[in-house]
């Protein structure tokens, strides 16, 4: 029986040979460039302006020619006063023009003293306090973003400052890419939806479906549209019957549970009966049992059933292969260089990702209990500390920490 098993694949080589599968996905749609938090770009977005169109003034103050301040302490008169939004007279000999923050500078001008280094003298004219360096306090036009540049590129992953940078340029809607089609459902009898049955009136061997609500949280935070077929029964037929129904019109089939080779686990026939399945087992700790495959024009992926093995999974596997299916240019974060609070003697074969967080003192600390089924770890962390199959961690000893704030955005 052992011989049949396939060997474990280290992780790096089951992320490779699933993102050759993951083909960014046909078309585009146009969004309101207010919609477009976490969508991934599908144009290169390219500057018809300069930002700031004009130099500007980055100070409340009075704009000034230095050459005619012969000393601290000279009066000016004030020739003009320049708000933001308007356009401004040049700037007459010997004189100062009042200008605001954000208000292009007059022409003539070549520095701004801020009104703190000024005094206003009862005749109107303004003192100035301190010689000005030149340019001092003026923004340049284009310093921000030149005419003909690309200021985002097609593939990267929008948020909250890009939007704005799209906006800067005066672009109301862009090109996204479109949302990846997700169907999701769980297996197992086991399984029991939340506000179905009262936790005091469990059947013996039932467990509340927990997979479901954080893999449909994770799935429309990566931008997916989810269609949720609910809980499929340990059957075979209606395994098949599922698998039929969310082929139909899905980009992929997302499932969490009976990927293994139990005589309950009916997924892999199943999905051999409509298409093509290879069954991996992963050098990973948590997480070794995965499948992918596909079904019709749908990708597969099957998820182990335990809580915090399907959770890092996803995050490690499934994410990055949604974030291609996108076309996104980012896959993985960056991960962090951080000493262990903690001491790991006991290695193991299988790459491992312990859930750890970072505290006061620029430290990471592990949760006590790293089993794959306390879901209460990842409440718990900030983030992942990988380490290598066979490695073992000392305390004071940098590894790599993968932020969760990352891999959940």
């Amino acid at each position: 029986m052992n011989a049949t098993r396939p060997p474990l694949r280290p992780l790096d080589d089951a992320l490779a040979a699933l993102l050759e599968q993951a083909r960014p996905l046909a078309g585009a749609e146009s969004v309101a460039t207010f919609d477009a938090d976490g969508r991934v770009l599908a144009e290169d977005l390219v500057s018809a302006l300069q930002v700031p169109p004009q130099d500007n003034s980055s100070m409340d103050g009075y704009a000034v020619r230095r050459g005619e301040i012969a000393d601290e302490g000279v009066p000016l008169p004030v020739s003009q006063r320049v708000p933001a939004g308007t356009a401004p007279q040049p700037l007459q000999p010997g004189t100062a023009a009042r200008i605001f923050t954000g208000a292009p500078v007059p022409a003539g001008a070549d520095a701004i003293v801020m009104q703190e280094d000024t005094e206003s003298l009862a005749d109107g004219r303004v003192r100035i306090l301190r010689m000005p360096s030149e340019g001092q306090w003026i923004r340049r036009s284009g310093e921000d973003i030149t005419r003909g540049s690309t200021v985002l590129a097609r593939g990267e992953r929008l948020g909250p400052p890009a939007q704005g940078l799209a906006a800067s340029i005066g672009r109301d809607r862009l090109q996204v890419a479109r949302r990846p089609r997700v169907a999701l459902f769980s297996t197992g009898d086991e399984l029991v939806m939340p506000g179905q049955v009262a936790p005091e009136a469990m059947p013996p061997g039932a467990i509340y479906n927990s997979n479901r609500f954080f893999l449909r949280s994770l799935l429309l935070r990566l931008g997916c549209e989810v269609r949720d077929f609910g809980i499929v029964p340990d059957r075979r037929d209606a395994t098949v019957q599922a698998l039929r129904a969310a082929a139909a019109d899905n980009d992929l089939i997302l499932t969490s549970g009976g990927v293994s080779v139990g005589e309950e686990d009916h997924i892999k026939p199943a999905v051999e009966q409509l298409g093509s399945l290879a069954l991996w087992q992963i050098a990973m700790k948590p997480g070794k049992p995965f499948a992918y495959g596909t079904v019709g024009q749908a990708h597969f992926i099957g998820l182990p059933g335990n809580p915090v093995s399907s959770f890092v999974t996803f995050l490690l596997l499934v994410r990055p292969f949604l974030l291609k299916l996108q076309g996104a240019t980012q896959l993985w974060p960056v991960a962090l260089q951080l000493p262990a609070h903690f001491d790991w003697p006991r290695p193991d074969k299988r790459r491992e990702f312990l859930r750890a967080r970072r505290n006061a003192a620029g430290g990471v600390e592990l949760f006590a209990n790293q089993s794959s089924g306390v879901l209460t770890s990842t409440v718990w962390a900030d983030g992942l500390v990988d380490v290598p199959a066979g490695a073992t961690i000392a305390h004071g000893q940098a590894m790599r920490f993968l932020p969760l704030a990352e891999l959940l955005a």
